[in-house]
């Protein structure tokens, strides 16, 4: 039964309110002046307050801003006999649901009441989803007990009270982002936004205009102008992926943002300010880069303030069976599966397992494992899984010089003929790789 308590200084208002609501099935509490009606309700806590705006210890609308003090979504019906715009207003700003003038239409009250409980309760479920998205990514639910991410977890404590722009390293698939979001959910910002631009998947003419905003007729598609995310970002984070993969011209520009805190939109002329924390991430070698002249080692320095590296899962494979163990719950929960067993001889072919995509690899399989199961056993033909040997080497013996052209190949084919990338995969510079391109007579 929902409670609802009324205060007001009139006999005749509290009795004709508390029969007719009594009888609307509703635990109703009675206090005749604020100091009575601020007691009772640390008393009973009700659902809904009816509180008259003229009281004679108390002023209505301090009585209001002393209830909202306690209980910062506490629904609140204001009632006067004087119905002036000055009081209104007053009552609104300071958290009133509602202002309603006597004598009050009682239709008028239930709908009232009724939409103060309806949006009380999105308040709620929204307030809920909240709290559920930033457990998501506390601490608690990064996963491991090696000493690599025990070092992890003290470096988000540490750095996510501050402001300091953190560079987060590690392989593709070991959690690069989910840590991101730990060190923003834990923030004193967590209600900020977090903005994700993943560098590598933008030319660098529009990530420009991502990063920055333009301005209307900038360039030939900018027809209004448009907010950048440094500007949407605000006091939040903006998580940069891939850093490794931008140009030095807009790394120049990322650079002046970082030392003086200010930036103009493309085409623009006013300087805007910003207040955001950047936290960039990459599975490259940013040193190698700066060795190459790829990347500014002015910039590395700026925004690695804390830098976080992150182990790949054949370092920490001690985790991996706590780590099977969350990740089932996950994928059984989206899924609306129960597959939560695991026979010893699948679970030491998981933790054996090379996983070069690490966590996001090992996740994958898990789902695949989970669909295609029939019982509630995750079986060892329902999971992705070559033996390392297979993977590594062909059946055939050949020579080391062979191993190489055909892997180069295999580096061009996937990166689609690009040098660059490829002679960043294989940790050679790019002549290097054209002598062995020539030498190897390779084709892609």
């Amino acid at each position: 039964m929902k409670s609802i308590l009324i205060i007001d200084d009139d006999p005749l208002i509290r009795k004709t309110l508390s029969s007719y609501l009594s009888k609307e099935g509703f635990e109703v509490v009675l206090a005749e002046d604020g100091e009575e009606g601020l007691q009772k309700y640390d008393e009973c806590l009700p659902d809904l307050v009816i509180l008259d705006i003229r009281l004679p210890d108390i002023d209505g609308l301090e009585v209001l801003r002393k209830i909202k003090e306690k209980t910062e979504n506490a629904s609140i019906i204001i009632m006067t006999a004087y119905d002036d715009m000055k009081t209104t207003v007053e009552a609104i700003k300071s958290g009133a649901f509602e202002y309603m003038v006597k004598p009050l239409d009682f239709v008028e009250l239930d709908l009232t009441i009724e939409k103060a409980f309806e949006v009380k309760h999105l308040e709620e479920k929204l307030s809920y989803l909240m709290e559920e998205r930033q457990r998501e990514y506390t601490i608690d639910n990064l996963i491991g007990h090696s000493p690599q991410m025990r070092k992890v977890f003290k470096l988000i404590g540490s750095v996510a009270d501050t402001r300091a722009n953190v560079l987060i390293q590690g392989e593709s698939g070991t959690g690069k982002e989910l840590v991101a979001k730990a060190i923003h959910y834990n923030s004193p910002y967590k209600h900020e936004p977090f903005i994700v631009i993943n560098c590598s998947a933008i030319s660098d003419t529009l990530l420009e205009s991502e990063l920055f905003g333009h301005v209307k007729g900038a360039f030939t598609d900018a027809i209004c102008e448009t907010k950048g995310k440094f500007e949407i970002a605000g006091k939040g984070t903006l998580f940069l992926d891939e850093i490794g993969d931008v140009s030095s011209n807009l790394q120049s520009k990322l650079l002046r943002v970082i030392e003086s805190r200010d930036f103009m939109k493309v085409g623009g002329e006013r300087v805007l300010k910003t207040e955001a924390r950047i936290i960039a991430a990459t599975n490259q070698d940013l040193g190698h880069l700066i060795d190459q002249g790829n990347f500014r080692e002015d910039l590395y320095y700026r925004l690695k303030v804390v830098e976080i590296n992150l182990p790949p899962l054949r370092d920490r494979r001690g985790d991996i069976p706590e780590l099977v163990a969350y990740l089932l719950e996950k994928i059984n929960r989206d899924l609306r599966k129960n597959v939560r067993k695991i026979p010893p001889h699948v679970m030491k072919l998981l933790v054996n397992f090379p996983w070069k995509g690490n966590v996001r690899e090992l996740e994958n399989s898990l789902t695949r494992a989970v669909i295609l199961a029939k019982g509630d056993v995750v079986l060892e033909e329902n999971l992705p899984l070559e033996s390392a040997e297979k993977k590594m080497f062909p059946q055939e013996l050949v020579s080391l010089k062979e191993m190489e052209r055909d892997y180069i190949q295999h580096v061009l084919k996937v990166t689609e003929g690009n040098k660059t990338r490829a002679s960043r995969i294989l940790r050679i510079t790019r002549p290097t790789l054209d002598k062995k391109i020539k030498d190897y007579h390779i084709e892609y």
